[in-house]
Parts: C-alpha cells; sequence; structure tokens
C-alpha cells in the first residue's frame, strides 16, 4: 500500500509524514531526497552551476538551496528546468526504496504530486490542508518572507483543486492530537498497517 501525502506549502505534510511514520508507517519525504541526496549528486550540482552560475554554489560547492530558490521562483522557464532535471531522480529514489520492501504500508510525501500528475503512481492520495492565513504564518515562522511565501504557492496548483484531487484530506488546523487522530483514523481503513 503506497499513500502519496501532499498539501500546500506549510500545511503541514511532514508533520503527518512523521505520525504515519509513528504509526508504522514507511516514510519518505521528497523535500528530504532533494535536499539530502539529489542536490549532493555531483552531476546535477554542475548542470545547477552551469545554468545558474557560481552565485548559487556555496564555498564548499554544493548547492545553496536559499541562493537557488531566489533563482528559479521568480523565472517561471529557469524552474521548470530545475525541476525537469532534479524531479525524475527524486522519483527513481523513492520508487527504489518503495519497490525494496513492496509489502511495506508507504507514505510518500510529495509537494507537486497533482502538478506532476503522479497520482497513478499510488493506491491512494491524500492531502493535508490548512487556513491560509495559518499557512502564512508557519511559514514565516521557519524564515521565509510574507512576500516570498506566496510567491512559491502560486507556483502550486491551489489547495482548494488539491483538495477536490485527493481521496482523503487531512485537516491540520488544529492542535498536533487532532491531526494525529486523523491519520490514526485513515489508518484504520487499512488494518495491516496498525
Amino acid at each position: 500500500m503506497i499513500f502519496g501525502l501532499t498539501g500546500g506549502m506549510g500545511c503541514g505534510k511532514s508533520t503527518a509524514g512523521r505520525l504515519f511514520a509513528e504509526l508504522g508507517w514507511r516514510r519518505i519525504d521528497c523535500d528530504a531526497l532533494v535536499r539530502d541526496v539529489v542536490l549532493r549528486d555531483l552531476a546535477v550540482v554542475a548542470q545547477i552551476g552551469a545554468r545558474f552560475g557560481q552565485g548559487v554554489l556555496a564555498a564548499d560547492g554544493q548547492i545553496e538551496r536559499a541562493r537557488l530558490a531566489e533563482a528559479v521562483f521568480g523565472d517561471d522557464a529557469a524552474r521548470l528546468w530545475l525541476e525537469a532535471l532534479v524531479h525524475p531522480e527524486v522519483r527513481r529514489h523513492w520508487a527504489g526504496q518503495v519497490q525494496s520492501a513492496p509489502q511495506a504500508m508507504w507514505v510518500v510525501e510529495v509537494p507537486l504530486l497533482f502538478e506532476k500528475n503522479l497520482e497513478k503512481m499510488f493506491d491512494f492520495t491524500v492531502c493535508v490542508a490548512c487556513a491560509p492565513d495559518l499557512q502564512l504564518t508557519r511559514l514565516e515562522q521557519r524564515g521565509i518572507e510574507r512576500t516570498l511565501a506566496l510567491q512559491r504557492i502560486s507556483k502550486q496548483l491551489p489547495l482548494a483543486r488539491k483538495i477536490e484531487l485527493s481521496d482523503f484530506v487531512l485537516s491540520n488546523d488544529g492542535t498536533l492530537d487532532f491531526l494525529r487522530d486523523q491519520v490514526r483514523q485513515l489508518m484504520l481503513r487499512y488494518p495491516a498497517a496498525v
């Protein structure tokens, strides 16, 4: 069983993913794969450096993610180029993990699940949602300026559309226990996972 977990930026995908993991599911965080695996691949780093220049590289030669984000979120062509480079590598990594234990219960956090038409790769899709003001507050608490947060959110499918397309929706407007209870209720539909 594979759940594709998505939602708006700052809505709580990672929190929900950790709750699934606490309850026994295997979790894959695609943002972590980008950060810890794909953007450390020397071939990927070289292509990004060639496209965007040395300004996106740190002193140690690694990608400076904040500078790269500045370069791509204001330029749709650049963002799409980067996505075309990075996303197939991310899919390859998580698909390999799932194939290594096909009988396991998996939850894969994919921010752009519907934007990249990946829903058919999952048994079910789950959207984590919250109120727009709470979403912006959470992003600001992470150190993302409101203007940049709004710019990044605008590059994603509207949250209302993600909710419509998802098989299940988790509301993350309340407490952590409220979200945990929703994850538990969802998992009760699939007793092999509990």
